[in-house]
């Protein structure tokens, strides 16, 4: 497969995938575009021995840990969106309890065993079918379904300590 036909192919997963994960589709456009540039520096190193979207994903995610790491960033708020709301405060404040939320998300996400998390973030921030994970999986969409629903329920549980933790 030449490289043109992995980008078309591959492109609109990854951009969503980082998309989701970021919250920004600026930062998105640019993890995407930097992921492709690994890929295309990389693509002999590709062995087969997972799907190509598999792979090229997990580029993705770690082209985005890299840059969050590179720049410790958090997430702000724009200026026009300020002006064009009647309440700014009440926007800011959605914001920080949104991005309180993602954090506890991310940091429970890091503690879930496998393949919860990967099965987890495949649906969640991949967009992927149960279906489709099954296949990466060389598993049925039964069995993507049953794992995608005790990860949910893991965070969930995880979550909810976190908030009674915080009422005490």
């Amino acid at each position: 497969m030449e490289f043109e036909q992995i980008y078309n192919a591959y492109f609109k997963s990854v951009y969503r995938y980082i998309r989701k994960l970021s919250g920004d589709e600026h930062i998105a456009e640019e993890i995407t575009s930097e992921t492709f540039l690994k890929v295309m520096k990389s693509i002999r190193d590709f062995r087969g021995e997972c799907d190509m979207r598999v792979w090229i994903c997990q580029i993705a995610k770690n082209t985005y840990y890299s840059y969050l790491k590179k720049s410790n960033r958090i997430a702000s708020v724009d200026e026009t969106e300020l002006q064009n709301i009647a309440d700014p405060n009440a926007l800011l404040e959605r914001q920080i309890i949104t991005q309180d939320e993602t954090r506890q998300l991310r940091k429970i996400l890091h503690t879930i065993p496998e393949p919860y998390k990967e099965i987890f973030m495949w649906r969640v921030f991949g967009e992927l079918s149960f279906k489709e994970i099954g296949d990466l999986y060389g598993k049925t969409d039964n069995w993507a379904c049953v794992t995608y629903h005790r990860a949910r329920n893991i965070i969930q549980s995880r979550l909810e300590e976190i908030n009674n933790e915080k009422r005490m």
